[in-house]
């Protein structure tokens, strides 16, 4: 084992305190899901890419809980367009302003029973 002159490889064997690393709050980005969201517009199509030019796989109505998979950001025309791709039935991109991401499915589902009518 290598180590710098005047430092120890191991610091704690040379009687410092070891330091505690705790890992991040939020979960590794190795995870599948990034997040649930709520939809929060009456109802949105579910595009099959992340531009109005795709065509619709189908539509979500107001307080549904999706898997959020992906976060992209588009150019369309000189403006820049949010998009995430959601992994429920179907799978397929809807803009970001038409939902509320959370980080674990039950607070999702707790912020959807406040958009039930």
């Amino acid at each position: 084992m290598v180590s710098c002159p005047g430092k120890p490889a191991f610091p704690w064997f040379s009687g410092q305190k070891e330091r505690i690393i705790l890992p991040p709050s939020t979960p590794p980005l190795s995870r599948s899901v990034i997040g649930y969201g709520v939809i929060s517009a009456s109802y949105i199509h579910v595009m099959s890419e992340p531009s109005p030019a795709g065509f619709a796989l189908g539509y979500l109505r107001k307080s549904s809980v999706v898997e959020v998979l992906e976060r992209r950001s588009v150019n369309n025309g000189g403006v820049t367009e949010f998009w995430v791709l959601v992994g429920n039935s179907p799978l397929g991109w809807i803009r970001e302003d038409v939902i509320h991401v959370y980080d674990s499915e039950a607070r999702a589902r707790t912020a959807a029973e406040f958009l039930r009518p």
